[in-house]
């Protein structure tokens, strides 16, 4: 009679080996929320009652961190505001000024919009705006 332990353990070992392999659990992040944000945008402005475009791009040197080219229509040529992303919000560095105004505020991203609320102050005026970023 030949002897079956050999067998049984050669099965017991394969199932050891085959049930140690695992697909590797993906552990890299997931995309980040800021991705979202980069891009050119068409702007509808209130206190302008302009259309124009901005641009944001990421801030190499920040993981959440965003630049915005053209913010309040105040020329592409003038310093890119400075912002944040946590999830779908976008706040501005506070109190950065830009071409003489002082720049606060924020927004959110429904979609491929962005709705934003903020200020700028150039001592002597203050407006308050509310513009809608759409995606192009």
């Amino acid at each position: 009679m030949k002897s079956t332990v050999p067998l049984y353990t050669l099965l017991f070992l394969g199932f050891l080996i085959i049930g140690g392999c695992t697909e590797k659990e993906n552990t890299a992040d997931p995309e980040s929320p800021r991705d979202a944000f980069i891009g050119r945008w068409s702007v509808s402005e209130t206190w302008t009652k302009l259309s124009y475009e901005v641009q944001i791009s990421a801030d190499p040197g920040s993981s959440d961190g965003v630049f915005i080219s053209n913010f309040g229509n105040l020329g592409s040529s003038s310093t890119p505001a400075g912002a944040y992303v946590s999830s779908t919000s976008i706040t501005l560095d506070s109190d950065q000024i830009i071409s003489n105004f002082t720049i606060n505020g924020s927004g959110y991203l429904s979609k491929s919009k962005i709705f934003w609320n903020y200020t700028m102050n150039d001592g002597a005026t203050l407006i308050q705006a509310v513009a809608v970023y759409t995606k192009q």
